[in-house]
């Protein structure tokens, strides 16, 4: 047990203070981070988080994966939750074979799809635009969602399902009335993991985004750190970093209790 305990500790310290650094840099001056990287600034600097936000367009990058992440998200949930819960609770022909081509998509590189997914999407007029990066986003988050929602609607009462029948309710009054709120964990567990991957994707918004208006926030980050790297302005590349890791860390920091309940409601039912 001390061996795991130590290890932990060790883990977490690797994970953690990479970050920390980072944070701490933000608020140094371009001089202190070269001159003396692993000491604390002399005076906070967050005049750098407001340099990046504005002249970076960090601002807007950061609005575009909002609405984008955000978009893709909500789609994603209701496309999954419900596709899972008929595929977990209503048998029919085809049905495995309909949940093993969603759960396939999990084996599939993504990078082997980028070609024709990129024609694809310029055929449909979608390139460079909103709806087209929400809809790959969608198609690319679907077959988790689905693999994972799906043995969570399995663990859930039938019992309860059948006494809201018998009361008199219909299939999508027992799905959004019944299960979806007794699903909540679920929903709420793949929710943040969806939410974790889309924030962070860079390949499909790389060959799907070109136009620098529409940047998402990892093209932006990979863009700042082109152009800040030639003016050495050190302090802007990591207040963007920063700036970029605050969404993740507040979401795990904010459901990390519910992530745990998800992980484990289906052992436990």
């Amino acid at each position: 047990m001390r061996r795991a305990h130590a290890f932990l500790v060790a883990w977490a310290l690797v994970v953690t203070l990479p970050l920390l650094w980072a944070v701490v840099s933000s608020l140094k001056t371009d001089r202190e981070i070269l001159t003396s990287p692993w000491t604390l600034p002399a005076t906070p600097h967050f005049d750098n988080w407001s340099r990046a936000w504005n002249q970076a367009q960090i601002g807007r990058y950061f609005g575009n994966s909002a609405l984008v992440v955000g978009g893709a998200l909500l789609l994603t949930m209701a496309l999954g939750a419900t596709t899972a819960y008929a595929l977990a609770r209503y048998p029919f022909r085809g049905n495995r074979l309909v949940y093993f081509v969603f759960v396939a998509g999990l084996l599939f590189p993504v990078f082997l799809a980028l070609v024709p997914l990129f024609f694809v999407v310029k055929q449909l007029g979608l390139l460079g635009t909103y709806p087209g990066l929400i809809l790959v986003y969608t198609a690319y988050a679907l077959p988790f969602t689905i693999f994972f929602l799906h043995a969570f609607f399995r663990t859930l009462p039938t019992a309860l399902a059948e006494a809201a029948f018998l009361d008199g309710c219909s299939h999508w009054g027992v799905f959004f009335r019944v299960m979806l709120p007794l699903a909540r964990p679920g929903l709420v567990t793949v929710g943040i993991f969806n939410f974790l991957g889309l924030w962070n994707q860079y390949l499909l918004p790389l060959v799907l985004n070109p136009d620098p208006d529409r940047y998402v926030l990892a093209q932006g980050l990979a863009a700042l750190s082109v152009s800040q790297g030639y003016r050495s302005d050190w302090s802007g590349l990591f207040a963007g970093l920063t700036i970029a890791m605050l969404p993740v860390l507040a979401a795990y920091v904010i459901f990390q209790r519910q992530i745990r309940s998800g992980l484990t409601a289906g052992a436990v039912r």
